[in-house]
């Protein structure tokens, strides 16, 4: 059986291409990356690295041929782009002839009112139109996603947040890489992953934080506008606004807020708690 991963070069693909490699060993995975050079420590690693690109649609049905199963990681970008690509990625699969489908999507995907929802729930329909088999790795929040705001902390800035008391399912990018290699590899996974960790407020996360860094931490809970208003002072630009703002309100709304235990059945292990993935994101 053949495995391919798309952006393979990205830092949860590179994770996932290491997690993959070992269970499977090296002969079995290949890579689909637009930039060839830029996969070449994965060629030295005797993994097939072919040119595949979102916006050259013949690039990926020619990057998909022999492939069992594929797993397509969501593009980065505007929502309009970022749906055009996937569905060129779901059309060259079929083309291809490529077995099962497996694609990181978003917590709730098919529900959620989160503001990056819709991306992933029109790819989830799209692969489920095909009729290929496929597996959802519905990802809830990179802990990696709140460094910035560990970092500020620990040089003595309070913890500013507009998500009141929503709560999230932090994990390392790390453990979603090996959840997600190992749900690639089962002889009959489940269609849909819900992977969330334990459910924790900004303040348990800023009480985490400050014990890692053993300093007390001020939470600073404010309004949407607020934020926004913080968040550019300390020179974040304009463009990047609105996104901060949504996501503070998206997680006040509780669109992050999923209960699972498919990431501990995929991992074979509890999540690692939050306290210690905070020491984990800061010994890097």
């Amino acid at each position: 059986m053949k495995w391919l991963i798309t952006g393979a070069t990205g830092k949860l693909g590179t994770q996932i291409v290491h997690h993959l490699s070992e269970r499977v060993g090296v002969e079995n995975v290949a890579v689909s990356v637009r930039n060839v050079e830029k996969a070449a420590s994965l060629a030295a690693q005797g993994i097939d690295v072919r040119h595949g690109d979102f916006d050259q649609p013949e690039t990926l049905t020619q990057a998909f041929q022999g492939i069992d199963r594929l797993l397509i990681i969501s593009t980065d970008g505007e929502e309009a782009t970022r749906i055009r690509q996937h569905q060129t990625a779901v059309t060259a699969a079929q083309e291809a002839g490529v077995k099962l489908i497996g694609y990181t999507s978003i917590a709730n995907a098919a529900h959620s009112t989160n503001g990056l929802a819709r991306t992933h729930r029109v790819t989830e329909e799209a692969i489920q139109a095909t009729g290929i088999p496929y597996v959802f790795f519905r990802n809830n929040w990179y802990l990696e996603n709140e460094l910035s705001t560990i970092e500020a902390v620990a040089q003595g800035a309070n913890w500013l947040t507009a998500a009141g008391e929503g709560k999230v399912g932090w994990a390392l990018q790390e453990e979603y890489a090996q959840a997600i290699a190992t749900g690639l590899t089962l002889e009959q996974p489940q269609a849909i992953y819900e992977l969330s960790g334990p459910l924790h407020t900004q303040a348990e996360l800023a009480a985490a934080a400050g014990a890692v860094l053993n300093q007390s931490v001020v939470l600073d809970e404010v309004d949407g506008t607020t934020f926004g208003e913080r968040m550019k002072a300390v020179g974040l630009p304009d463009f990047l606004l609105p996104m901060l703002i949504g996501i503070q309100a998206d997680i006040a709304a509780g669109t992050l807020a999923v209960e699972s235990d498919d990431f501990e059945a995929l991992l074979g292990r509890p999540v690692t708690t939050l306290e210690e993935s905070v020491r984990l994101l800061l010994e890097r």
